[in-house]
């Protein structure tokens, strides 16, 4: 399962607007890259891959698609993307219990164990 917070959805509605995707769901996943070795991403898509999960995330106002491929779930499994206001940033913030060993600086993940 994936999960998105009640602020996410308001943003991604925000954005599907700004962006003009409203006809589109919502890709989740994973790339190789950064410094921990994987990034998100987080964008509008018009259609689902034939491989991917689909979970239907909203409320009675606002419905939207998320596309997860199955060669990603296994890392993404449980995640949830909320949406973070501060002075310094904003943007979206994905709490992964997948995730072992984040970057420094927030950018990236990593799905291994930290040697001892």
């Amino acid at each position: 399962m994936i999960y998105v917070t009640n602020t996410a959805l308001a943003n991604l509605e925000r954005l599907q607007k700004e962006y003009e995707a409203v006809d589109s769901g919502l890709r989740f996943g994973i790339t190789g890259g950064g410094c921990s070795g994987y990034r998100y991403i987080i964008e509008f898509e018009k259609a689902s891959a034939c491989d991917d999960l689909i979970y239907n995330v909203g409320n009675k106002n606002y419905k939207l698609a998320i596309y997860v491929s199955t060669k990603h779930i296994d890392k993404l499994k449980n995640s949830t993307i909320d949406w973070k206001d501060s002075l310094m940033e904003s943007g979206f913030d994905i709490s992964n219990p997948q995730a072992k060993q984040p970057c420094g600086c927030g950018e990236s993940i990593n799905f291994k164990e930290k040697e001892k």
